[in-house]
């Protein structure tokens, strides 16, 4: 039973539309008609009107091609070049990798972070943006870090970036929260999400919200790649930068299609809760969380175990066929994580996980 943060458990619709006969996604016109479906239903969870038509936030919504990081590092290539000046705020591994891919493209990252078991540190960013040795062209933050299980409040820290000229793009790695939990992207200029995680869809496929304003940037930036580029996405209705992965794009449109035919509201709840009974049966094994439960987010949950997590893992494979994760870089042996989202984030799949970790422990 596969009970980790991604990829996550893929359903037998999703896995019974993979199935079907190869679409050819360059001469095809079916496909065309697939993708457009996909990037519709795609702004119904990101909260977003494509075009802005219906008077909701505008906002372009595009799906290229490879696993979730791709968004994050296409999003610096897309807007960064050498000499870009990019706040990366941070209190985890994946805003840490923010800084690394903006030097990576010759960007100037000021990186304003705090202990991962920590809160965004806002007066620190305060700080930062009231210094006037730095005029910021852009900001990264995460909202679910993913390695801590710690879901980050946005809110208070984009008041603070848009108090700031108003000029700063921000840039939001939203990857295994989106679908989850309600995002914020009518505030976020590019909110990045991905197939295989609160969508139960197969890895494979980035996902992006894009603003106006940063399509402008990206213009007038001119990115010289093809593959990290977000720009040959914005209108594809002449066909693909490159051929599509037709089987994960058929697969992430079956998926949300069961997710909206649940519908947004029972979506979260169904999250909510299988969180809620995780945490209270860790309680009962004496487990203690990494992050405090008012910051811990509904679609993964990390239980501190020193020194034993890759063990537990280990033995809830071999003995229980469970699978769960360990915590990633310096925390890989103290953390074990429990994924609750997507198709996983089910009362009874939780139940069935904690009584394997009972077990074992």
């Amino acid at each position: 039973m596969l009970m980790t943060p991604g990829p996550t458990a893929v359903p037998a619709p999703v896995r019974d539309a993979m199935s079907r006969e190869l679409i050819n996604p360059d001469v095809d016109p079916e496909f065309q008609r697939i993708y457009g479906r996909l990037t519709d239903r795609l702004a119904t969870v990101y909260g977003v009107d494509s075009g802005g038509a219906d008077g909701g936030p505008a906002r372009d919504v595009v799906v290229p091609g490879g696993e979730g990081i791709l968004g994050l590092e296409a999003a610096v290539a897309s807007l960064v070049e050498p000499g870009t000046e990019v706040l990366c705020l941070s209190n985890g591994l994946y805003g840490d990798g923010f800084a690394d891919f903006v030097e990576s493209y010759g960007g100037e990252a000021t990186l304003v972070s705090a202990d991962y078991d920590e809160p965004l540190p806002l007066a620190e960013l305060e700080s930062t943006l009231a210094d006037g040795d730095a005029d910021f062209d852009l900001a990264t933050l995460v909202h679910c870090e993913t390695p801590t299980g710690t879901l980050n409040d946005l809110g208070p820290a984009l008041d603070l970036l848009e108090g700031a000229d108003g000029e700063v793009l921000t840039v939001v790695d939203a990857v295994s929260s989106l679908g989850g939990v309600p995002v914020p992207t009518d505030r976020i200029d590019v909110c990045l999400g991905a197939s295989q995680k609160c969508f139960s869809a197969p890895p494979g496929l980035t996902t992006a919200a894009i603003s106006d304003r940063a399509w402008a940037a990206m213009e007038d930036r001119d990115p010289h790649s093809l593959y990290t580029n977000f720009l040959p996405w914005r209108d594809t209705d002449e066909g693909f930068p490159y051929t599509h992965l037709t089987t994960e794009v058929v697969a992430l449109d079956a998926a949300l299609g069961l997710w909206l035919e649940e519908g947004l509201d029972a979506v979260r709840e169904r999250h909510r809760a299988a969180a809620a009974r995780c945490r209270e049966r860790g309680a009962e094994l004496g487990l203690s969380l990494y992050s405090p439960p008012e910051r811990a987010s509904p679609t993964v949950t990390a239980f501190r175990t020193p020194g034993r997590a890759a063990e537990l893992q280990e033995r809830l494979r071999e003995e229980r066929d469970v699978l769960v994760a360990t915590g990633l870089g310096e925390l890989a042996d103290d953390v074990l994580r429990i994924g609750h989202m997507g198709h996983g984030a089910r009362v009874e799949r939780v139940e069935e996980a904690m009584d394997a970790l009972a077990d074992v422990i």
